[in-house]
């Protein structure tokens, strides 16, 4: 289908030169399309740590924005959601929850007991679909790593047995991710271990049913609300202004660009024009699409 290879492209746009886009071979969207039927309950993984300079963290930009586009498109489709994050992301994320429209407010994971908790949440919410964006997998090594290369256990709960645990359930798992150290990026190791600064340190071991990759992993939300869409035929993405009431309502909640650290609005140190020109590419091929 023309859509999915015109969507593919715009999402392995590669502005930060981030090294790993060019490396791999198309986005499975067709995969990705067929594997969005029939969800009926979805639960939602993000947030990401960043060590800011007096040694506290906090939930990066990249990872709330797109998680919540999702997270409103499912909602106008009637599919329940459960939101989750853990401490460090929490406020990012409930203000991007908030800002985007959604009713569902996010369930915070525990730093202890995260196993119990992860998979009494699979048994209790029984979801159809997992979906992870932007939130760390555990490496060969069996740490967290920034792309940096360094350790980042103590900074997130241990919520990485959510891939195998809802395999095991016969659960759907899509992850998305713009780096390689990403929960579920496991399936693309190859690529990883030899394109990317730190690859072998830093991939992770996790392997979602269906992993996809963009220049930043947020892009991401405007694109499975874009299969979305098609899907029912209804247009279910956001626009510019909503964009960018919700970056400024996360930043206002303590979120920081995860590349330079600072509380501003930007993510993955690209200006939001940027990523509303990704936006705005992935509306009109939508237009175009649905006629």
């Amino acid at each position: 289908m023309a859509f999915f290879n015109k969507l593919d492209s715009i999402m392995r746009e590669d502005p930060g030169k981030r090294g790993l886009i060019p490396s791999l071979p198309a986005n499975p969207v067709a995969e990705l399309n067929e594997a969005l039927e029939g969800a009926q309950r979805v639960i939602l993984l993000t947030g990401f740590p960043i060590r800011l300079a007096d040694n506290s963290y906090i939930g990066e930009t990249d990872g709330p924005l797109g998680t919540a586009n999702i997270a409103a498109a499912f909602e106008k489709l009637g599919v329940e959601i459960l939101p989750l994050t853990d401490e460090e992301g929490f406020k990012p994320f409930a203000a991007a929850l908030k800002a985007v429209g959604c009713q569902t407010a996010p369930v915070l994971v525990p730093t202890d007991n995260t196993h119990e908790f992860i998979r009494h949440q699979l048994d209790e919410f029984n979801p159809t679909h997992v979906i992870t964006l932007e939130r760390p997998g555990k490496a060969q090594d069996g740490h967290y790593h920034n792309m940096r290369g360094l350790v980042i256990d103590d900074m997130l709960a241990d919520t990485t047995i959510i891939i195998e645990e809802a395999k095991k359930r016969g659960v759907t798992t899509i992850s998305v991710g713009d780096g390689g150290n990403e929960i579920g990026m496991g399936a693309l190791s190859d690529a990883i271990e030899a394109n990317v600064p730190h690859g072998e340190e830093i991939c992770a071991r996790e392997c979602a049913q269906v992993p996809v990759v963009s220049g930043v992993s947020n892009w991401w939300g405007w694109g499975i609300s874009a299969l979305l869409s098609l899907k029912h035929g209804q247009n279910l993405l956001s626009d510019d202004e909503l964009e960018m009431k919700m970056i400024n309502e996360v930043v206002a909640a303590g979120s920081v660009d995860g590349c330079t650290k600072e509380n501003v609005t930007t993510v993955d140190n690209l200006a939001m024009e940027v990523h509303l020109d990704i936006l705005n590419k992935v509306r009109a091929a939508l237009a175009e699409e649905m006629g």
